[in-house]
C-alpha cells in the first residue's frame, strides 16, 4: 500500500512534450463503477430490468450468500458469481441487451459524473486508445461504452442458444484480472504509456501497472483520500 501511494505521488508530474507527441502509443483505461459513475451500476440495472417485484423475489436468494460475505466466509468473486446465477440464468440475451440500452438512456444524466465524461473526452481528443475496464457485465456496459466512443473490457457472461447460462466466462474482471484482460486485448503493456483511473481496491493492480495512475480523480475533494487502498474482504 505505501508502494502504491508513492507510485501515485510520483506519477502526478505533467506529461512531457515527447509524451504528448507520442499520443498514439497512450492507452487510457477507465474503471467504470465509482470512477466514472456516482455509484454502482449493476444492482440498479437489475432492479430496472426486472422491476421491483422481480428484483425483490430474486434478491431473497441472495440473503444467505450476502451474510456469508459479510462474515468473510466467502469471497467477493464468489458472491458476484452467485448474483449472476440467481438473476440471469435462463434470461434471453437479446431482451437483456435491450433493457441495458434503455437503462443507459434513462440513467445516463444521473449516473455518470460530468467530470468523468469530460475526462474520457479529453483522452479521446489527445489521440489515445481509450477503453473501459470494469467488473460489471459487458452486456450492461456496452451501450455506455458506445455512447462514450471507447473500447470495452468487462466481465463476460456466457450465452448458450441465445440465453444466459448464469455463468461468468474468464473470471470477474477486477484486481489482477484487469491487467491480464488488458494484455490479452492489447498485447504487452510495455508497448504503451498506460494511463489509468480507479477508485477502489479492485483497481490496485491496474493503477500499479500504469505510468500515470489517477485515484478518484473525478470525485468530490472530500472523497479523495490519501490512502487509496482499503483492506480487502
Amino acid at each position: 500500500m505505501p508502494k502504491l501511494r508513492s507510485h501515485l505521488k510520483a506519477a502526478q508530474l505533467p506529461p512531457s512534450a515527447e509524451d504528448q507527441d507520442d499520443a498514439v502509443n497512450v492507452l487510457s483505461v477507465f474503471d467504470f463503477d465509482g470512477t466514472l459513475t456516482r455509484h454502482d451500476s449493476f444492482l440498479p440495472f437489475l432492479w430496472f430490468a426486472f422491476g421491483t417485484f422481480g428484483f425483490l423475489r430474486r434478491l431473497g436468494a441472495m440473503v444467505l450468500p450476502g451474510l456469508a460475505f459479510l462474515l468473510r466466509r466467502t469471497r467477493r468473486d464468489e458472491l458476484k458469481a452467485r448474483l449472476v446465477a440467481v438473476f440471469l440464468q435462463g434470461v434471453d440475451a437479446q431482451w437483456l441487451e435491450a433493457r441495458a440500452e434503455a437503462y443507459c438512456r434513462c440513467i445516463w444524466g444521473y449516473l455518470l459524473r460530468p467530470a468523468g465524461v469530460r475526462g474520457v473526452a479529453t483522452e479521446l481528443r489527445s489521440g489515445a486508445e481509450v477503453t473501459l475496464c470494469s467488473a460489471s457485465p459487458d452486456l450492461l456496459l456496452r451501450p455506455f461504452a458506445e455512447r462514450l466512443g471507447v473500447g470495452l473490457i468487462a466481465t463476460e457472461l456466457e450465452v448458450i442458444d441465445g440465453r444466459l447460462s448464469g455463468r461468468i466466462l474468464g473470471g470477474n474482471c477486477r484486481a489482477e484480472n484487469k491487467v491480464l484482460r488488458l494484455q490479452a486485448k492489447y498485447g504487452p503493456l510495455t508497448g504503451y504509456r498506460l494511463r489509468a483511473w480507479g477508485d477502489t481496491q479492485g483497481d490496485h493492480a491496474l493503477l500499479c501497472a500504469a505510468q500515470d495512475p489517477h485515484w478518484r480523480a473525478f470525485h468530490p475533494s472530500w472523497r479523495c483520500t490519501s490512502d487509496p487502498i482499503r483492506p480487502d474482504i
